[in-house]
């Protein structure tokens, strides 16, 4: 295959505001135990908005102006580096990149299968050039492998939606017939997790959302819909954990997962759980840190409830879940857009609008 020199790239040109543009990049060279992968397509996820904004007071610095972001990427490989053949990849592999794109793989974490929280990882698409260019550099140990019968623009959104709700569905520790919430059902990572936890786990899904997502969320196989528009937003309001303990049987679920970058999102998430309960934190606020209202110590014993976060899945959860899709159990929602409209979506975004993933074709 012929490798240009020079690729177009997606940069975050005023890092702080929603504005990207298309730039030209020369085209990476891959290091030694590296590859070189031709992107075909990359998902979109509100992670890189909230990089794209600076607006995670987590993150260790700013965003750089012109980063290249994305971590949801999909291609080919089309050139090893030095020590690359080891690692069982080859050239015309179809691969994917995550949001952690390296792992050290010797650290703590590393070896307990939590490579989210690997204490040398990298991340695609902050201070790492990411996905939203045509060709990019990866570890050869830590790409995907992406099934045959599996569509590129489909695959995707798997490698950080998928992969995250399924890690956090494995960790809220719901048995098949129980119930579980899903605040933020229908987009990018609520419908995969909707799906997951009803078609591949065997749980009876309450899907919480805007009511323009409630066909996507019902379709996409939840028992009940719940219109959070109906409902008054004041925290110490308990219609709306009422109404979803009624559906749930009347004890109220026995998982919750928050998807959703909503603080008020959290402080209703409790008080869906009935006893013994867990509540799976996977949406992080913007703007700020505030603690679950509803969290005080007398609420959490008296239900013995479970407050649990979940980064990312690891690198075998990308491989299930990738299987999940590739057997047609859970099929993404994917809208596919060109690289000049990534600043259109990411607007889209941040007004509540989007339904599902959308996909950049990079070809």
């Amino acid at each position: 295959m012929n490798i240009p020199s020079v690729q177009e790239s997606i940069i975050y040109d005023e890092p702080g505001t929603i504005s990207t543009r298309v730039v030209e990049h020369s085209v990476p060279e891959p290091g030694s135990g590296e590859v070189l992968i031709r992107l075909t397509h990359s998902g979109v996820c509100h992670s890189d908005f909230g990089v794209m904004m600076s607006s995670w007071s987590t993150l260790p610095a700013p965003t750089p102006k012109g980063q290249v972001g994305g971590h949801e990427g999909v291609g080919h490989i089309v050139k090893l580096g030095p020590g690359a053949d080891v690692d069982g990849v080859k050239i015309g592999d179809r691969v994917g990149v995550k949001w952690v794109s390296s792992t050290c793989g010797i650290c703590q974490p590393c070896q307990a299968g939590s490579d989210g929280l690997c204490f040398n990882q990298k991340i695609s698409g902050y201070f790492t050039p990411g996905t939203f260019q045509q060709y990019v550099v990866s570890p050869a140990n830590y790409v995907s492998p992406i099934p045959d019968n599996l569509d590129s623009a489909e695959a995707a959104p798997m490698l950080c939606a998928g992969t995250t709700m399924y890690a956090a569905i494995k960790r809220s520790n719901a048995r098949p017939g129980q119930w579980i919430v899903i605040a933020g059902a229908g987009g990018g990572l609520g419908h995969l997790g909707v799906q997951l936890a009803s078609r591949g786990m065997g749980l009876r899904v309450i899907g919480i959302d805007h009511p323009s997502k409630a066909e996507l969320v019902l379709s996409s196989g939840a028992e009940h819909f719940v219109d959070v528009t109906q409902f008054p937003k004041d925290v110490e309001d308990t219609a709306l954990s009422s109404h979803v303990a009624a559906l749930a049987g009347g004890l109220g679920a026995h998982a919750a997962i928050v998807c959703t970058s909503s603080n008020e999102a959290y402080a209703h998430a409790l008080r869906f759980l009935r006893f013994n309960g867990t509540l799976v934190c996977v949406g992080l606020p913007e703007h700020g840190t505030d603690p679950i209202a509803s969290s005080s110590p007398a609420a959490i014993i008296a239900k013995q409830c479970n407050i649990i976060g979940s980064a990312v899945g690891n690198r075998q959860d990308a491989n299930e879940v990738l299987e999940f899709a590739a057997r047609g159990i859970i099929k993404a929602h994917v809208r596919i857009e060109g690289m000049h409209s990534l600043t259109k979506v990411f607007q889209e975004m941040d007004e509540g609008k989007l339904q599902g993933r959308v996909v950049l074709d990079l070809r």
